[in-house]
């Protein structure tokens, strides 16, 4: 962590059965209302990726892009949205993936990275990690190079690190 006078998992709150019943849900809201633990959970976010030439940070929304364009303007990149379907007006890539129960699809415009881009990956939690998954599909389809996958939690009963592949890895709070 990269501030030790401030201990982050203080302003992560458990909220029982939410979305659906059996779900322990870790509310961030209580974080990014406090100005130096949000601060506090950006910088450890960054550390391992501070010395890397990044050419952009890539965050899928919603929580994602909180964390994702702090991230990018710290580390003095651009910022890549990913978006659901229909959110981006201009000419979109698209990748749909599997959730627990269905499917979803997400999407990047086209023009957002250069061939050969270094992306770091961003968002706030990785849990069974098929949006993450997908995410970097989408990078990748562009032709960028991701050089990383970096979250504030990671539930790691859910595995989500198995469908990233051989990328580093960051999290800053692990349950």
């Amino acid at each position: 962590m990269a501030d030790n006078t401030i201990m982050l998992t203080d302003y992560i709150r458990d909220i029982e059965d939410f979305p659906r019943e059996g779900i322990l849900f870790k509310d961030i809201t209580p974080l990014l209302a406090h100005p130096e633990g949000f601060a506090a959970s950006i910088a450890a976010i960054c550390e391992p990726f501070a010395g890397e030439r990044i050419d952009y940070v890539a965050a899928v929304e919603a929580r994602g892009f909180i964390f994702g364009s702090v991230v990018a303007q710290k580390l003095g990149t651009g910022f890549i949205p990913i978006r659901k379907p229909g959110k981006l007006p201009h000419y979109t890539e698209s990748v749909t993936y599997d959730l627990e129960y269905g499917s979803d699809t997400i999407e990047v415009h086209r023009d957002a990275i250069e061939t050969g881009s270094r992306v770091l990956m961003v968002d706030d939690l990785l849990a069974t990690g098929g949006t993450m998954a997908a995410a970097g599909k989408l990078v990748e389809q562009l032709g960028g190079k991701i050089i990383g996958f970096t979250c504030l939690i990671e539930l790691t009963v859910l595995e989500g690190r198995k469908k990233l592949g051989n990328y580093p890895i960051h999290a800053v709070i692990s349950y």
